[in-house]
């Protein structure tokens, strides 16, 4: 006979940590099941850990509307548990009269969006900011951070289990189906168990998809198709060169080989983007060492290609293709029908600065049902 349960969260990355924590906090009783041995191994810790303002993302969408109140809701809960952190700033890097035009409309979806603090420069002011970088103009960005994504989850998980909630590890979710007002559940592992639960939150990142095909009586118009897209790092060997991020231009998919940066200093470049990755291929590419400093020297000129060495790798779950924009895809019951069910799609960045806004809005659609 199956064990009924109140909450099983699918998926123990950022976001799925942040929403079994607004759970838990909002009274629910709440099981986190993951598929792997340890918590946030795939997207949650194969990222530039940047804190972003929520500057590019298309007005009105999720990440939006997200990704700016995310933003202060996560330097908020990292000063308050320690979490280690830093606001380091940003600058987006301008080159040639099309390009500095860009920066206009950049500017203005970011103040659409919320994000009233960009701060438009010229080259010889970003150089002085920046010794060694080369642009023509710039966008300041005081709000843009870094932050210890590692830290951060453990924190999360500790307010879950504070709040009475659990995490189940290397315990994957088989296969269920919609069962009246509940859903059943399998879980593997080395003691595997059936569950009846009164609430399924999947957040299985990379396998969301996979996971929701596997729950019989799920509506598959909401269950977006999900593609893995690889992007590789380089990191640099040496003193880091800037104190600040830096972002070229972004595209619709992309934002680009970019210059950031860890707590300890160490520089890196990337991520780039590919869409014909096999799921969980975390190779790295050497030969991409003359590809990524050709792009990065718009910007940093005297860069030394031989400084560079392979960093690694990760996969962001896309519901989208080459050159489009993606943006974050929550379904609950008044989407698809079903009580008891909320699924999480396309959590790639800024999922990780989104994570306690998606956890609250994730807890409101439970309230509501």
């Amino acid at each position: 006979m199956a064990e009924a349960v109140d909450v099983v969260v699918i998926g123990a990355g950022v976001v799925g940590l942040a929403v079994a924590r607004a759970l838990a906090l909002s009274g629910r009783d709440v099981i986190v099941v993951e598929q792997h041995d340890a918590f946030g191994t795939e997207t949650s810790s194969r990222n530039s850990e940047v804190i972003h303002a929520g500057i590019y993302y298309r007005p009105g969408g999720l990440r939006a509307r997200l990704c700016a109140p995310g933003k202060q809701l996560l330097y908020q809960y990292c000063a308050e548990k320690n979490v280690a952190h830093l606001k380091c700033e940003k600058l987006i890097v301008a080159h040639g009269e099309n390009e500095m035009r860009r920066l206009d409309a950049v500017k203005a979806t970011a103040e659409a969006n919320g994000v009233l603090d960009l701060q438009k420069i010229d080259g010889a002011q970003a150089g002085k900011l920046e010794a060694g970088l080369r642009c023509d103009a710039a966008l300041l960005s005081p709000s843009t951070g870094i932050v210890d994504s590692h830290a951060l989850m453990l924190a999360l998980i500790g307010d879950l289990e504070d709040a009475g909630g659990s995490l189940a590890l290397s315990s994957p979710m088989t296969g269920g189906s919609v069962e009246g007002d509940t859903i059943a559940l399998s879980v593997g592992g080395a003691d595997p168990i059936d569950l009846s639960a009164r609430l399924v939150v999947n957040s299985a990142g990379l396998h969301a998809d996979k996971v929701a095909r596997s729950v019989a009586g799920l509506d598959p118009a909401f269950i977006p198709a999900l593609r893995p897209a690889k992007g590789q790092y380089f990191t640099y060997n040496g003193k880091a060169p800037f104190s600040r991020l830096i972002y070229p231009l972004h595209t619709p998919d992309s934002q680009g080989v970019h210059y950031t940066r860890d707590l300890g200093g160490q520089g890196r470049l990337g991520p780039d983007i590919r869409w014909d990755a096999a799921l969980g291929d975390y190779s790295l590419d050497e030969s991409k060492r003359d590809a990524f400093a050709e792009q990065a020297r718009r910007f940093w000129p005297d860069l030394d290609a031989g400084r560079l060495q392979p960093g690694y790798a990760g996969q962001r779950p896309k519901a989208t293709g080459p050159g489009e924009e993606g943006d974050f895809r929550i379904f609950g019951p008044r989407d698809h029908g079903t009580q008891g069910y909320i699924g999480l799609y396309a959590i790639e960045s800024p999922g990780l600065t989104s994570c306690l806004a998606i956890g609250e809005l994730v807890a409101e659609i439970a309230r509501l049902g």
